[in-house]
């Protein structure tokens, strides 16, 4: 099961890390590194202070990378297989389609988890939830500074957008408990009530560093007693640390082990 996977690689790594791999030819060009060699080295020097890998689908469709995204994959679990992958997709259709999206998550990519779109009603998250070994991770409440727009607008019970979606995956999604959700840093009150909703289920957490999200408010509104329920994901702060093929791997390695530790310090 993705969510035990998980659990267990936080314990043995005492990281909520999650390092997202989102290539940017350009910036790999300018290290003088290919591609699959340039994410090698970077699974290579974080993946013992990780919790999970976050690879970001639409980053490699561009690039037409499709296959160094499934050789990444088999890399991970081949070299770290205690360390989980989460496609980062965010799909989401109607029933059929997404059976097809679902194969392409587990069975293509051999992805441990994936990113959906709950907009179109929990039905549609069978086809990938019905996978029970697989995680299914549910957008919620994005760190996007639009995502109100929607997310936040207040329903005839008086819930809101994002809370009603909190409720529905904790409560009437989640048959085989395999579901997640996407929560931002960047609304650390939102997360606060977004825990209280849905109990100890484990919350996806985009926004720390880019974006402006704050640790130790995030740990404080999201964490659990157990010290876990976490992935915070940080991507451009720790794949891009470096500047030149000689460093690029190293300087992965320490800015994952500073918010490592930057983080542990609030889970103590």
């Amino acid at each position: 099961m993705f969510i035990q996977q998980l659990e267990r690689a936080q314990e043995k790594h005492q990281s909520l890390v999650c390092v997202g791999l989102d290539p940017n030819q350009a910036k790999i060009d300018a290290l003088g590194l290919g591609l699959l060699d340039w994410l090698k080295q970077i699974v290579d020097a974080t993946a013992q202070h990780v919790c999970a890998f976050k690879p970001q689908i639409a980053y490699f469709a561009a690039l037409k990378a499709e296959a160094e995204l499934t050789a990444i994959i088999a890399y991970i679990h081949e070299k770290h297989p205690d360390v989980p992958v989460i496609l980062d997709a965010k799909r989401g259709d109607i029933g059929s389609t997404a059976e097809q999206y679902a194969r392409e998550a587990f069975e293509r990519y051999q992805a441990d988890a994936v990113t959906v779109n709950p907009y179109m009603g929990g039905d549609t998250l069978k086809p990938y939830s019905s996978h029970a070994g697989k995680g299914v991770v549910v957008l919620c409440k994005t760190s996007n500074a639009g995502s109100g727009e929607l997310q936040n607008l207040t329903l005839a019970d008086g819930q809101t957008l994002f809370q009603k979606v909190a409720g529905k995956a904790a409560n009437d999604w989640n048959d085989n408990r395999n579901l997640l959700l996407v929560v931002g840093a960047t609304y650390p009150v939102e997360l606060a009530d977004i825990r209280q909703i849905v109990g100890d289920m484990p919350l996806l957490i985009p926004g720390i560093g880019a974006q402006g999200g704050d640790v130790e408010k995030t740990l404080k509104a999201g964490l659990r007693a157990d010290g876990k329920g976490l992935i915070i994901s940080s991507s451009r702060g720790i794949i891009y640390a470096g500047d030149s093929a000689e460093n690029c791997a190293e300087k992965a390695r320490q800015a994952c082990v500073e918010l490592k530790n930057t983080i542990n310090q609030y889970r103590d």
